[in-house]
């Protein structure tokens, strides 16, 4: 069983100050998070950004100041940001982390019910172009999966070469699909031999899910985008403490933490500055 990848997501796009005071906004806040989850053992930094306000915003010049205080802190962390953004946004806007060069970043792959009356697009013209760029730009994608229709998605561009092989998932359970251990085996079931995942519990389902990743051999995220609870009404004082959450679950359950280049070999990733 390959170490245990961890991802942090510091911040998202739609959880606030009002939600968990620790929740970054500024570039000094989002580099402090990132520092407190790679210190934890997180490999990778799952990357919304924001403006001073708490505005979420997919300006690149945003980006780069963010991940640009963030390697400062943390020299060998993958940095992969979000190309979902926050409901409404258009697809240029989205995109606009990619011309960083990033060796990661999200791909989402079907469109889902966010929540009242939002709804999160993504066309098939949307996910074959956000793939096309990825390879252009040797931008490895997570694949964000929300129910299994976007594992099948997934599949299906694979074979029609607009997602390359092995493929990386990420499960986010507790969103429109809901966080059960049987719906997890399901989607890890339905996935192609070789592909590597992770799962995202959202809420109350967090450790859970991270729990069951844990001894199913996959890999594990939390954050304040997706829980800003440390324990039932008990709000978290960083990411870090969320990180060290599952690295006492892990070690309980005997599976190693990978380091950043560690987890670079096992999602084939080039090493660090090759």
């Amino acid at each position: 069983m390959d170490k245990l990848i961890i991802t942090a997501a510091i911040c998202g796009a739609e959880v606030t100050k009002e939600n968990n005071p620790s929740v970054p906004y500024t570039v000094e806040e989002i580099a402090r998070e990132a520092e407190s989850a790679y210190k934890a053992g997180a490999s990778i930094i799952h990357l919304h950004v924001r403006e001073d306000d708490g505005t979420p915003t997919q300006r690149k010049e945003r980006f780069k100041e963010c991940m640009d205080a963030i390697r400062a802190k943390c020299p060998d962390v993958i940095i992969q940001p979000s190309t979902g953004g926050a409901v409404g946004m258009t697809d240029e806007e989205r995109l606009q982390p990619t011309e960083l060069y990033p060796e990661m970043a999200t791909l989402d792959c079907g469109t889902l019910n966010f929540g009242g009356d939002e709804i999160f697009v993504n066309t098939e013209n949307t996910i074959k172009n956000f793939a096309t760029i990825m390879n252009q730009r040797n931008i490895k994608p997570e694949i964000e999966v929300f129910d299994k229709g976007m594992v099948d998605y997934a599949i299906k561009y694979h074979k029609q070469g607009f997602i390359k092989a092995p493929m990386h998932f990420d499960f986010v359970l507790g969103v429109q699909m809901t966080a059960t251990a049987r719906d997890l085996a399901f989607l890890v079931d339905s996935i192609p031999a070789g592909s590597t995942w992770t799962v995202a519990g959202i809420g109350k389902n967090q450790f859970p899910m991270a729990a069951l990743a844990i001894v199913m051999g996959g890999h594990v995220r939390v954050g304040f985008e997706d829980n800003t609870y440390i324990s039932k009404g008990v709000l978290a004082k960083s990411n870090g403490e969320l990180v060290e959450k599952v690295v006492r679950i892990a070690k309980e359950l005997g599976r190693e933490i990978a380091t950043p280049n560690e987890a670079r070999e096992i999602l084939g990733l080039k090493p660090l500055n090759a």
